[in-house]
């Protein structure tokens, strides 16, 4: 797909709209995490808008060694299924499901960068097509509308609520659980 450039100056003497690339037209594909993943993922986490939105991160995202240590448990366990997400060949974040909380529940992450192209929605699509246990659960922070929205798009429903201290926010804050069936 090639670009097209049009001047500014003859989009206001004919009235044209500017084209805009569609960002849902770039391609998403799901693959195992490759080693040099790791230190993109480390970037996109330390982004201060993207942690308030997850609400419930590290205790301290600048420290690398606990990332380390936290990725390296995470690739060692083999009941977790965890994907990289690529957008037009560009790690754009992650998804992956775990039972760390006693049932099978996804979580994933996607670089500020590449927020409101539709990837997150792609992506689970895809991943759901992968992980087939069900239910499978997944939470967002009440104001993460976005998430939320991504999650309800792919078929997750609300079925409950609770809420615990988010590190990124300093204080308590209220999520939605939700189910796939």
């Amino acid at each position: 797909m090639s670009a097209i450039a049009i001047k500014p100056e003859l989009i206001a003497e004919t009235n044209m709209p500017e084209l805009t690339p569609n960002p849902w037209t770039g391609t998403v594909l799901l693959r195992d995490v490759a080693p040099d993943d790791l230190s993109i993922f480390f970037e996109q986490q330390l982004d201060p808008a993207a942690n308030y939105m997850a609400a419930f991160t590290a205790k301290d995202p600048t420290d690398r060694e606990a990332f380390t240590a936290h990725w390296a448990k995470v690739m060692a366990d083999h009941s977790i299924v965890i994907k990289t997400i690529l957008y037009d060949g560009q790690v754009a974040g992650s998804v992956l499901s775990h039972g760390w909380f006693g049932e099978p529940e996804i979580s994933y992450w996607i670089g500020k960068e590449y927020w409101g192209k539709g990837i997150a929605t792609r992506a689970l699509a895809a991943f759901l097509d992968v992980q087939k246990e069900r239910p499978l659960y997944a939470r967002a922070v009440k104001d993460n509308i976005a998430s939320l929205r991504v999650l309800e798009k792919c078929g997750f429903t609300i079925s409950g609520e609770d809420k615990g201290f988010a590190n990124a926010r300093g204080m308590e804050a209220e999520e939605y659980i939700l189910v796939h069936l």
